[in-house]
């Protein structure tokens, strides 16, 4: 497979099929993604994969806080910015207008809207779930290492016929994540990520996010 190609072909899945992943494949991936580059070599990234039983029993203690705290436990960093201005928030927005329409929910159906919603906490009902962390001594540069090492998960994952879906959701449950998987305290939770075979049934996976044009981002002189 093209690299190009399993970059145009990822996309956030959020309906998996129950079919398990062999933890064979889950190693090889997290093995191969640590190619990605990082600055200094430092290689920042931390990462857990829960998959069976593990990741049955951890769902339930989740399901159970839920009751308690709807809100999850806040986050240790903010996932926007505070005052998301232009042209960010339009494109958020939307992004989340055209993912309830697949789904047939309007945008005055809170309840439906906070229900799909709270399918981030089952990992959409993937076989496995990805948990990445950072050492809290880090600065931004070392966050985008962590980022380009999630990206080439993502990408070798369409490679071995799977989706994925990368889920700052998690960071709202990060007390629990690192009870559960015995966080040491210097490390910190960024997100959480789904990975399966895709249900290519349901519609919600027919979403396709927009993307900007090549002059609203990119600068190209002297060529």
């Amino acid at each position: 497979m093209k690299v190009s190609d399993a970059l145009n072909s990822r996309r956030s899945v959020r309906a998996f099929l129950d079919k398990p992943v062999p933890e064979e494949t889950v190693r090889d991936i997290l093995l191969a993604a640590g190619r990605s580059p990082s600055g200094g070599n430092l290689q920042p990234w931390h990462v857990w994969a829960l998959g069976g039983q593990d990741l049955e029993r951890f769902k339930a203690i989740v399901a159970e806080r839920i009751k308690i705290s709807p809100m999850g436990e806040q986050t240790e960093y903010n996932i926007y910015p505070p005052e998301l201005k232009e042209p960010y928030k339009t494109r958020r927005f939307k992004n989340g207008e055209d993912l309830y329409r697949t789904l047939g929910i309007p945008r005055e159906d809170k309840a439906a809207r906070l229900k799909q919603f709270a399918n981030n906490f089952v990992f959409f009902g993937a076989p496995v779930g990805l948990f990445f962390a950072i050492d809290r001594q880090m600065e931004p540069g070392q966050w985008s290492d962590l980022g380009m090492y999630m990206q080439s998960i993502m990408l070798l994952a369409v490679e071995k016929g799977l989706g994925t879906c990368p889920q700052e959701a998690w960071a709202v449950w990060h007390k629990t994540i690192a009870e559960f998987i015995g966080l040491p305290p210097h490390l910190m939770i960024f997100c959480g990520m789904a990975l399966g075979y895709v249900d290519p049934e349901h519609p919600i996976n027919n979403l396709r996010t927009d993307r900007a044009d090549l002059s609203e981002f990119a600068t190209i002189r002297g060529f």
